[in-house]
C-alpha cells in the first residue's frame, strides 16, 4: 500500500468549476448548484484501503455537514476501466452498501480531477460560501491498520472554524491515501 500525499493547494484559490452526473441519482451536478453556500468535495473511490477505512465516517460526514449549510460531494476519477470496481454501477453499490447521502460523482474523463489538484483518495476540499478553499487535506490521522477509527476531527475542525467565521485553520496536514488511478491512454 503505498502512501500519496494530497498537493495541498493554496488557500483562497475558488472552486474550479465542474458539471458531473451522480451515479446514484443520474441527475446532473454543477459547481453553481451549490452558489451561496460553504461545499465540501471528497476525492473517493471504492477500492482504495484509505477510503475503505473511512467509509463510515463518510457517511456520518454525508449526514451530519448538509444539517449544518454544508453541501457535500463524493468524486470518483479513477480509471474506470483499469479499476473495474471504481465504475458508475460499482459506485452505486458502494453508496446504498454504506449510506452515503451525498451526490456520488463520475469524473469519467478525470477533468476534475486535474482541475482540484486531486492526488489521491482520500483527498477533501473545504470551500467557504464564496467558494474559496479555507481547508484542504486530511479527514483525521487514523490510516488503514493504525489500529485507530475514523473521527473525522481535522475536517470537522475545519468545519467548525468556517461556520465560526474564523480563519482557516494554520494547521493543515495533507491526506495520504492511494494515488488517483490516472488513464494512460484516453478515454473516449
Amino acid at each position: 500500500m503505498a502512501l500519496t500525499p494530497s498537493t495541498m493547494i493554496p488557500l483562497g484559490t475558488i472552486c474550479p468549476s465542474f458539471s458531473l452526473t451522480d451515479v446514484t441519482t443520474n441527475a446532473m451536478v454543477r459547481t453553481a448548484d451549490f452558489l451561496g453556500k460553504p461545499l465540501l468535495v471528497m476525492f473517493i473511490c471504492n477500492h482504495c484501503p484509505f477510503v475503505i477505512h473511512i467509509q463510515e465516517e463518510l457517511a456520518r460526514v454525508g449526514d451530519d455537514f448538509p444539517t449544518r449549510g454544508v453541501c457535500v460531494l463524493g468524486v470518483c476519477s479513477n480509471d474506470a476501466r483499469a479499476y473495474p470496481e471504481d465504475a458508475p454501477d460499482k459506485m452505486v453499490a458502494m453508496a446504498r452498501a454504506h449510506g452515503w447521502n451525498f451526490p456520488y460523482l463520475h469524473d469519467a474523463t478525470q477533468s476534475v480531477a486535474h482541475a482540484f489538484h486531486a492526488a489521491c483518495t482520500p483527498d477533501f476540499f473545504l470551500f467557504d460560501a464564496s467558494h474559496r478553499l479555507v481547508y484542504r487535506g486530511q479527514l483525521d490521522e487514523s490510516r488503514p491498520h493504525s489500529g485507530s477509527h475514523a473521527t473525522g476531527r481535522d475536517l470537522r475542525h475545519a468545519v467548525d472554524a468556517l461556520l465560526a467565521g474564523e480563519p482557516p485553520l494554520s494547521d493543515q496536514r495533507p491526506s495520504m491515501g492511494c494515488n488517483v488511478k490516472w488513464h494512460t491512454t484516453p478515454a473516449h
